[in-house]
């Protein structure tokens, strides 16, 4: 990710005030706007340091906390190529969203440069800091993601964005999910400007 995610970083940064210009220009507003930031990286070689995660923070009067988490996100460990993405979307899906308003949104946008270590490892390399509650596989995901019983994503107000390589789960969640786009990207290529203004494109139609 070391070549990514320097991108992100700037780009998260200057997140809010981005939205908020292109939402203008679209006659768009957000009364609210909450951001949480899930950093990972590899439980079956970074173990407990597999995972970041912040609570959400309400932009741009929480600037200052969520600027201190980002800018503390370092590509560091990691493994072989296969990441723990799929985790990090299954902790993404069970946030603690908001309930308030009639027209929330509740986005959610993947950021990676590797494909994903299948669910079912975990049962074949049981590990001790693997973190309990997680899907058993990608159908169980998909049913978080799906079935509103099973996760905590409203079917009305959920958005995937993912911008990650054509392999293992991305592939098949990018084919098959409902209301999900998925802008391919190539390892080792960071994050292109281009990329991202599509990304901040679809986020903004998705707010109407």
């Amino acid at each position: 990710m070391a070549p990514i995610i320097e991108s992100v970083k700037h780009h998260a940064l200057s997140f809010s005030d981005e939205l908020r210009s292109a939402l203008e220009k679209k006659d768009r507003y957000v009364d609210v706007l909450r951001v949480r930031v899930i950093g990972f990286r590899d439980y079956y070689y970074d173990g407990q340091e597999a995972m970041d995660a912040s609570e959400f923070f309400t932009l741009p009067d929480e600037s200052t906390k969520f600027e201190a988490f980002v800018s503390g996100l370092t590509p560091k460990g990691g493994g072989d190529e296969p990441e723990s993405g799929l985790e990090a979307l299954a902790l993404a899906i069970k946030s603690p969203w908001t309930t308030a308003g009639t027209k929330k949104r509740q986005v959610i946008v993947v950021w990676t440069d590797a494909s994903a270590h299948p669910l079912e490892k975990s049962s074949s390399t049981p590990i001790e800091a693997y973190p309990g509650g997680m899907p058993k596989d990608l159908d169980e995901l998909t049913d978080w993601w799906e079935d509103p019983q099973s996760g905590s994503v409203d079917p009305r107000a959920k958005r995937l964005i993912i911008y990650a390589p054509d392999s293992a789960g991305w592939s098949e969640i990018a084919s098959s999910w409902e209301e999900t786009v998925h802008f391919p990207s190539t390892a080792g290529e960071g994050l292109r400007d281009i990329e991202y203004q599509e990304i901040l494109s679809s986020i903004v139609e998705s707010i109407k």
